[in-house]
């Protein structure tokens, strides 16, 4: 039980106390008074003087009525110590749990004991302690990986301007396209760290529309057709019109654009890249599959977390920074919808749900 004054175990043992001595009380004012008067009653009628009555009384009932009030006070002690302990220990283990993460232990777990409430307790403190840890290891990787995406470009940037100013390499055309991209990569991973902060402030909050979502779906390849061509790519599309769906105009052009980059800076040359849409009961469904490497099974379940890379040295050698993913689920899931990945060996498919106007 526990020592400081006011504690569960103590609180509960006091109101077990109260109770007993309560039924004792009225148990013993029963027996006592009404008891004792119906007792000298009878007896009188036999002829037994008040005093003598009153005597018997006492010895007999007196005693037992005592050594019951004794012995009840010893069982509502015990149970009380024993009930205020089986609800005080896994309180306090979950106390020193939460103590443990305030100070940065977010390992920490409470076992399941207890009666059902603390059990339900304890299991939502630890899917708590869970998601924590969680989101700390999403902190830390992506501080770690945010200063790696600056340092390369920056470090690039200043190995040209240090050659340049010592004379070993000369001010030519591919030499400034080499500058020209190192910046353009620097100002393209700004843009997206400032959508995704726009975003967890709440600054980027969807206005959701009814709208077309064909039309939007077309203006978007529209705008990636060119880079198709250019990688020598096959495109299939299947998209009924008529799709209206409800959404932000503007989150969706920018999931559509990210979506369809991707397939295209991910699909081998000669490759195809199958676009799909479709009406379901609930809401309205699109798919974007890209022919070429599966993701691995391990790394399916982070592709939309930021900065993470299923293969670090080819996504970094193809321009990417691991964040447009991250961009396109909270678009999504800012406009009511959800994402998700699918891939097997040579196939990947990206899809999002919009909901259906109501």
């Amino acid at each position: 039980m526990s020592g400081r004054r006011g504690g569960i175990a103590a609180r509960i043992a006091l109101a077990a106390l109260i109770v007993a001595g309560l039924a004792i009380a009225i148990l013993a004012i029963g027996v006592l008074v009404v008891g004792g008067a119906s007792f000298a009653d009878l007896m009188g009628e036999h002829g037994e003087s008040v005093e003598s009555s009153r005597q018997m009384f006492g010895d007999s009932v007196g005693r037992v009525v005592g050594g019951t009030v004794i012995v009840a006070i010893v069982v509502a002690m015990v149970v009380a110590g024993l009930l205020a302990t089986r609800l005080a220990t896994p309180l306090r283990e979950i106390g020193r749990a939460a103590r443990r993460i305030a100070q940065g232990d977010y390992a920490a777990r409470v076992p399941r004991e207890g009666p059902e409430e603390i059990v339900g307790l304890a299991d939502s403190f630890n899917q708590m302690a869970a998601s924590l840890e969680e989101q700390e290891r999403m902190r830390r990787e992506f501080i770690a990986n945010a200063a790696h995406e600056l340092r390369t470009p920056l470090t690039n940037l200043q190995g040209y301007l240090e050659a340049l100013r010592d004379g070993v390499v000369q001010p030519d055309r591919a030499t400034f396209d080499s500058l020209w991209e190192e910046a353009d990569r620097l100002v393209r991973l700004s843009r997206s760290l400032d959508t995704l902060a726009a975003t967890d402030a709440g600054a980027g909050e969807a206005v959701a529309i009814d709208l077309d979502l064909s039309a939007a779906i077309r203006s978007a390849l529209e705008l990636t057709h060119p880079g198709v061509l250019a990688a020598g790519l096959e495109l299939d599309v299947d998209v009924p019109t008529g799709l209206d769906a409800r959404a932000d105009p503007d989150h969706l052009a920018q999931v559509l654009a990210n979506l369809l980059q991707n397939a295209v800076r991910y699909t081998p040359r000669g490759g195809r890249i199958a676009v799909r849409a479709e009406r379901r009961p609930a809401d309205l469904l699109v798919t974007i599959s890209n022919s070429g490497d599966g993701i691995p099974a391990d790394d399916l379940p982070h592709v939309f977390e930021r900065f993470y890379r299923v293969e670090k040295s080819r996504d970094r050698a193809l321009g990417g920074a691991g964040i447009g993913l991250a961009i396109v689920r909270q678009l999504v899931e800012a406009s009511g919808g959800r994402v998700g990945a699918d891939s097997t060996q040579g196939s990947t498919t990206f899809w999002f749900s919009l909901p259906a106007p109501t």
